[in-house]
């Protein structure tokens, strides 16, 4: 089908897409998942131990969280962690995200005959939150969906050729899977040989008898390969038995026992169940979801008419949502590796999608934008803020809102241009969401020089309310030895003065400190609280952003000697 956008609304669309992904690249309230920090903290510990292997870690219970491959990737993007900044550590992610985008395009445009097409399916992946969120931090999604999506992309690609190839893409299959197992688990390849078992079902018309004779060495000569890859952690580290113990006993096996009261119960309720997997493969679309819905219906509608594409598309996705129906923890982020294939099947139906789940789109990203520059406005107009420091945008962030919910606005009433609007204006979402909190990325957020510099190789204790939090800190206070306490504890002035020697606490905006005689205020900077009460959330609702959603953070020296508070057992870890 010929479709009727241009090249011209395409390009721009991806400039935008361009824009949202380098933007905020190395801000520390860019969307991510917490396992960020704790990577940090094992790349850092490995690095300083001047060998690859084994993995170091001073947290509990995690070490051999992941195999190697992210943790040597941070390692040499960081130059052994002696360049250690967020953009070091996340371009490389931010590269395989681009790369997988890009073979998506391939593929697309080759078996679609039009290149529109394939730009379209690149572009609606980067368009879900699940790839912004998780394609940019440094984490082990990146490379692992690159890997897992490079041998089905290629079979979409090359067709005959790579179906019937009887060493080239079994080699190639096997290598793909091998990083893949080498960045995130062994576990992978129990959904992407399966899902490959399939392919060549579907390619061999649906006989058993011809996959057995003709494909079934193939598929056991990729399995046996990728694992082999897999299997050189074992054999590199001087440690294989910790391995077993943390890796695949406890990381993966564990996945398997019952969360709550039995294995089939947590199947079909709570948090676990398969209908909350479905929910979350669905939302890893984000703003997209009901887009993605649409299409899905549209599929169901035209199910006897499939191509062979569109067949070997969803055998990929259903192969992995079956296998991941199956451990007791289930989560949409397993599915992170067939958001490339609902892409696909959005970017081929794109003409024949009703407006309705663009516009529900729309109606989002127009919800998100509003409550952003609401949210805006009164931070920058609060009293609160003004007493402890100036929250000031510059004029480019509210240029960003107004076109953004101009644009927004518009596609809303043009409905030749509502589907690509909406599409281009996920990305003007993820770029103002980044905007809205960068007073927080200068001055107003960050300790002075002088801080810094006065607190070189001193202890100093941190409020932690997830692991590895101290890795946030050491971006803040880089050569500070950081120790950290719960972070509950953080306005409880007068008893951390007088634990701790050196303490960072937490006071409300527009209050001061009260301190004791001997203390001294080191250093200050505001920050953005993650928990708060209901009475707080609706205060916040009725406006009184400042008072509850950030603090004020000093570091305060006392009196106290350095006891035995440095054998405590650090909250961070």
């Amino acid at each position: 089908m010929r479709a009727s956008f241009s090249y011209r609304s395409v390009f721009l669309v991806l400039l935008l897409g361009v824009f949202a992904y380098l933007y905020g690249l190395d801000s520390r309230f860019a969307p991510k998942n917490g396992d960020e920090y704790p990577y940090m903290h094992i790349v850092r510990m490995t690095a300083d131990s001047g060998h690859w292997l084994p993995l170091q870690s001073e947290m509990d219970g995690i070490k051999n969280t992941k195999p190697p491959l992210i943790f040597w990737q941070g390692i040499a993007s960081t130059s052994w962690a002696t360049d250690w900044t967020l953009e070091n550590l996340r371009w490389p992610s931010l590269l395989y995200t681009a790369l997988t985008a890009f073979f998506l395009f391939l593929a697309v445009s080759r078996f679609n005959g039009n290149r529109k097409i394939g730009m379209l399916a690149a572009l609606v992946w980067l368009s879900f939150f699940s790839t912004y969120r998780y394609g940019r931090p440094f984490l082990a999604d990146p490379p692992e969906v690159f890997w897992v999506s490079l041998p089905f992309l290629a079979l979409l690609y090359w067709g005959k050729a790579a179906f019937e190839s009887k060493f080239f893409f079994p080699l190639l299959a096997g290598i793909c899977f091998g990083f893949a197992l080498f960045a995130k688990s062994f576990a992978y390849i129990v959904p992407a040989a399966f899902a490959l078992s399939l392919y060549f079902w579907r390619w061999r018309n649906w006989s058993f008898a011809q996959v057995a004779l003709r494909d079934l060495y193939k598929l056991l000569v990729i399995v046996a390969l990728a694992l082999g890859i897999f299997s050189l952690w074992f054999a590199l580290d001087p440690n294989p038995e910790a391995i077993w113990k943390e890796f695949v006993l406890g990381e993966n096996a564990g996945k398997f026992a019952a969360r709550q009261s039995s294995y089939l119960m947590d199947l079909v309720r709570g948090g676990d169940s398969i209908w909350l997997l479905l929910l979350t493969t669905i939302a890893n679309a984000g703003l997209f979801s009901f887009v993605l819905i649409s299409c899905l219906i549209l599929c169901w509608r035209a199910r006897h008419f499939f191509t062979l594409e569109e067949t070997l598309l969803l055998l990929w996705i259903l192969a992995f949502l079956l296998v991941f129906s199956l451990p007791s923890q289930r989560s949409g982020r397993y599915l992170l590796p067939v958001m490339p294939a609902f892409a696909a099947l959005i970017a081929i139906y794109w003409e024949r999608l009703p407006l309705w789940g663009f516009r529900i789109a729309l109606l989002l990203q127009l919800t998100v934008l509003s409550l952003l520059m609401w949210v805006g406005a009164n931070l920058q107009r609060s009293q609160f803020i003004g007493d402890d420091g100036l929250w000031t945008y510059s004029y480019y962030h509210w240029i960003l809102v107004a076109i953004s919910l101009s644009l927004v606005l518009f596609g809303l009433f043009r409905r030749d241009l509502t589907k690509m609007i909406a599409l281009g204006a996920c990305f003007l979402v993820y770029g103002v969401l980044n905007s809205s909190l960068a007073p927080l990325e200068g001055k107003l957020g960050r300790y002075s020089s002088d801080t810094i510099v006065q607190l070189q190789n001193k202890d100093v204790w941190i409020p932690c309310d997830y692991r590895a939090k101290d890795e946030e800190y050491r971006l803040l206070l880089p050569g500070a030895n950081l120790h950290g306490y719960f972070a509950k504890d953080a306005s409880n002035i007068n008893r951390l003065t007088s634990t701790y020697p050196l303490v960072a606490v937490h006071v409300p905006l527009g209050i001061q400190p009260t301190l004791c005689e001997s203390c001294t205020v080191v250093g200050k900077r505001m920050e953005m609280r993650a928990r708060h009460s209901n009475e707080e959330i609706q205060e916040m609702l009725l406006g009184q952003i400042g008072k509850h959603l950030f603090v004020n953070e000093y570091l305060i020296s006392t009196p106290v000697a350095k006891p035995e508070m440095l054998n405590a057992k650090d909250v961070c870890r």
